[in-house]
């Protein structure tokens, strides 16, 4: 059999994911004497599994995620009050089904963005297109497209993403067309998109986003329908990093 002419074709079908494993599934036929279809589909597994790979590669470059920031790595015995079930089952992003949004809520350095973006790894490894900005950058962002023209665009971009992730809510104050803009951003992506959330301000302090009440009002109506609240109580889990490597460094200069 002429591999190389076979490679060639494939080349030109633009399938690499059969090109890089022809020979080694050509020898497991061989050896243990597969049927004609069962290498067949091997070969097309084979395929669909490395354009998988470079679909998933793409849309967490895109996302703005933090690789480290994933579900395997967050350290869930270092506080006991973190939901653990609760968060292993929105990993499975059926909220996203729901078209449900997510608060995670609590004090700085407990793990609030961590678990944010790990859900967010979850819904690209699901093919769910997934967006993660501090809000204040994002809306900075969006604000300077007025200057280029490319506003409108910016904003429905953000609109349209299936999973958007908004780190530190609530925590630096907006001007009166950000805040706009925030308000249609929630208007729009009412029961048709989910949005992840996390603040170290409670609820009740949440409307202050908005300088026109009667705005906030709606708009917060809108994003806590179908929410779902994650509030983490505790030390800090990177002031406990920071001792411990204080602890190490003094032990290792004795």
């Amino acid at each position: 059999m002429d591999n190389a002419l076979i490679i060639k074709k494939l080349r030109r079908l633009k399938m690499p994911g059969i090109t890089e494993t022809l020979e080694q599934r050509l020898s497991e036929a061989m050896k243990e004497k597969w049927s004609y279809s069962t290498f067949f589909e091997m070969m097309l597994t084979d395929e669909i599994e490395r354009r998988n790979h470079k679909q998933l590669t793409l849309r967490l470059a895109k996302s703005r995620l933090d690789q480290n920031k994933t579900m395997e790595t967050f350290d869930f015995t270092f506080n006991p009050k973190v939901q653990a079930p609760l968060i292993r089952e929105l990993s499975q992003c059926g909220f996203m089904e729901r078209k449900e949004n997510i608060f995670i809520l609590g004090p700085s350095g407990v793990g609030k963005s961590h678990l944010a973006q790990a859900i967010g790894h979850e819904a690209c490894r699901r093919e769910h297109d997934t967006l993660f900005y501090c809000t204040y950058q994002l809306f900075e962002w969006i604000y300077a497209g007025r200057g280029d023209g490319t506003h409108k665009r910016r904003l429905a971009q953000v609109i349209k993403t299936p999973l958007l992730i908004l780190d530190d809510f609530a925590l630096q104050t907006l001007n009166e067309a950000q805040q706009t803009d925030l308000y249609q951003l929630i208007a729009e992506r009412y029961e048709k998109n989910s949005t992840v959330i996390t603040s170290n301000r409670d609820f009740d302090e949440w409307p202050s986003v908005f300088t026109n009440p009667l705005l906030g009002s709606a708009a917060l109506d809108r994003l806590i329908h179908k929410g779902i609240q994650i509030v983490i109580e505790g030390s800090s889990y990177r002031l406990a990093e920071f001792k411990k490597t204080c602890a190490k460094t003094k032990k290792s200069q004795k």
